[in-house]
């Protein structure tokens, strides 16, 4: 399990994601699954996730070194409760099997360590199958789409054997969790489903048209980028040049912020209203 930054600090949609990630193919190609994770800013999922993180850690029980070190000043709070007895985590266990609900902590890391040390799914013919045909079926999109777009490197991830023996990990993770002898195929069609939504999706992605470089931002964010879009064509006639840094050091002056500025100006470039001369030093309005 692993996290890192994209290069520019912040995912830049009006980048691919090669360019975002950055980081050799050999290197994320190790990884099973690959997530872009963007941050939208927007009150309401912003609300939730304050939610989630507040709840972890007034939730939590303090089973840190310091809760265990008695001669820790730190360690002084509440007592660290003990375990519950293995029949009662067994009845919880069936209790949730029969009338649904949550596990507890506790309760999760006894199952995960059951299934880890008792159960060892293996393919089977029909899973196998299924798992081939969709794997040959990934290559030969991947290979269309190189073809059709004309580059060949666009991928950042690139599809090999070593996403082949991803898909067989996940595949058996899952019958895994059922606590199954043999792999199914609904195991390789969710196998399936999460490589696309995660490798896939980031393997893809590709310099970002409009709605993509807006996807990211949130309604108060898109509503500045639409001001600062009107502001740089205001300040620049149909046909004429101006100086990029001159643009947007007015704009700052006026209350904006610069790096708006310069995503506003990418943005009508894809729009074709605008085109950036001289290393973008220059910009020439075109309609």
């Amino acid at each position: 399990l692993a996290a890192a930054n994209p290069v520019f600090g912040r995912y830049d949609d009006l980048k691919s994601a090669g360019e975002n990630i950055d980081l050799m193919t050999t290197i994320l190609s190790r990884f099973d699954l690959i997530f872009i994770v963007r941050d939208i800013r927007e009150e309401e999922r912003d609300r939730l996730i304050c939610h989630h993180v507040m709840g972890v850690h007034m939730d939590s029980d303090p089973t840190g070194d310091a809760a265990r070190d008695p001669h820790s000043s730190l360690g002084a709070g509440p007592t660290v409760a003990a375990p519950p007895p293995p029949a009662a985590v067994a009845e919880e266990a069936r209790e949730v099997a029969a009338n649904g609900g949550e596990l507890s902590v506790h309760t999760m890391k006894k199952y995960i360590a059951f299934c880890r040390e008792r159960c060892s799914p293996r393919l089977g013919p029909e899973a196998s199958d299924v798992l081939s045909s969709n794997y040959v079926r990934i290559r030969e999109d991947v290979r269309k789409r190189s073809l059709e777009n004309g580059n060949f490197d666009a991928q950042a991830v690139p599809i090999t054997v070593r996403q082949l023996e991803a898909l067989v990990r996940l595949s058996e993770s899952l019958a895994k969790m059922r606590l199954a002898a043999e792999v199914g195929a609904e195991d390789v069609d969710e196998a399936i489903r999460l490589f696309h939504v995660s490798t896939m999706a980031a393997s893809t992605t590709d310099a970002a048209s409009v709605g993509s470089a807006l996807r990211s931002l949130g309604p108060e964010q898109r509503e500045e980028m639409e001001r600062a879009e009107r502001f740089v064509l205001s300040r620049v006639q149909a046909g004429s040049v101006a100086n990029k840094r001159r643009i947007v050091e007015e704009a700052v002056g006026q209350g904006y912020h610069s790096a708006t500025v310069a995503r506003a100006v990418a943005v009508l470039a894809l729009k074709g209203e605008v085109q950036e001369r001289n290393q973008g030093r220059l910009i020439k309005r075109l309609r």
